[in-house]
């Protein structure tokens, strides 16, 4: 990858791009730069490895950027528009340019903010009929988002006990630094607890068809009220994080909920997700994978504290928000 410094300052230059955008604003995530230029986006993968993705070569860039466009289109089809070549000729950066491409991009069409479901909750615009529209779609998702019995076994007890063990190991580093040595145990104990206690209730769920090839990162921000709704950056870079059970995904969003400060939404939309589904077990898993949820944005916002390229205030919020989920998981648990 051409030095990254450089890179990024190119193209927040709107001379970078065919269509000379007036501006270019960078929006940062835990693994992509995030380009918003006029009438598109480009989102550029970061060359990291977090043991559960690993971009760090172009080649691996370029396959989960083709990954992403095709995935999400299933929930946002008029959004993801294809991957965008990046060239450099000498020392200068084009987007879509001619010349030997030295990175991809992600080209989206840009979504407009206020529809956004956590900007509408931080605005109390969201109403119980639009989580039922999300219900609804998400139950017509699942239901069509066909799964063999080999790789519904990903999402069985084996995985989640791999994936949670995951997360305390990569947490254990912010142990009093975002996370309380309390919280921590308590939240590590009740897993493993739960688990051991409900071995048939997660073999019965893989038997009755509830793994899917779900979305994977079901959260607020990730939902947008037009043309319909539109459900976009789903888990493109590893399966066994979007192969899970149903019951996994509504948590997602019901947690959130209960983040933005809404829990009787939540409540609604877990209820309208089983009325449309039949699936009246899930309620039986929710509380535990809200908790889970909850930990791994806990996870993920720690995580920003030692990414080079955030400056120091945007880590300061992210420190006080990776706070609040891992206190949201630890109140889980009853």
């Amino acid at each position: 990858m051409p030095e990254l410094e450089a890179l990024v300052k190119a193209l927040s230059n709107p001379k970078a791009y065919p269509h000379s955008p007036k501006s270019v604003e960078l929006v940062q995530t835990q693994i992509s730069f995030v380009f918003l230029a006029g009438d598109y986006v480009y989102k550029v993968k970061k060359p990291v490895d977090f043991g559960f993705l690993d971009f760090t070569t172009l080649e691996k860039r370029r396959f989960y950027c083709n990954q992403e466009v095709v995935l999400n289109k299933r929930l946002c089809p008029d959004i993801y528009l294809g991957v965008a070549p990046i060239t450099q000729d000498r020392k200068e950066f084009r987007v879509e340019g001619t010349g030997t491409a030295v990175e991809y991009a992600v080209k989206m069409r840009p979504l407009p903010y206020q529809r956004m479901m956590d900007w509408l909750l931080q605005n109390n615009q969201v109403t119980y009929q639009m989580l039922e529209r999300v219900a609804q779609k998400l139950v017509d998702f699942h239901r069509k988002s066909g799964i063999s019995e080999q790789l519904a076994d990903i999402g069985g007890i084996e995985t989640v006990a791999k994936n949670a063990e995951e997360n305390f190991e990569q947490v254990q580093s912010y142990v009093n630094q975002t996370i309380s040595q309390k919280q921590y145990d308590r939240i590590r104990d009740y897993t493993s607890s739960f688990m051991k206690k409900n071995e048939k209730l997660f073999a019965k769920r893989v038997k009755a068809g509830r793994i899917r090839d779900c979305h994977g990162d079901l959260h607020a921000a990730h939902i947008c009220f037009i043309n319909g709704i539109c459900i976009f950056d789903c888990i493109e870079f590893n399966d066994r994080f979007r192969y899970i059970d149903v019951a996994s995904e509504i948590a997602f969003l019901c947690m959130d909920l209960d983040f933005h400060g809404h829990p009787k939404l939540s409540d609604h939309f877990a209820g309208a997700y089983v009325e449309a589904s039949g699936d009246k077990e899930l309620f039986k898993l929710l509380d535990f994978y809200k908790c889970y949820r909850a930990y791994v944005r806990g996870k993920v916002e720690s995580f920003q504290l030692d990414d080079l390229h955030i400056p120091e205030d945007q880590k300061e919020k992210n420190l006080a928000v990776a706070k609040r989920y891992f206190e949201l998981a630890d109140s889980y648990i009853s």
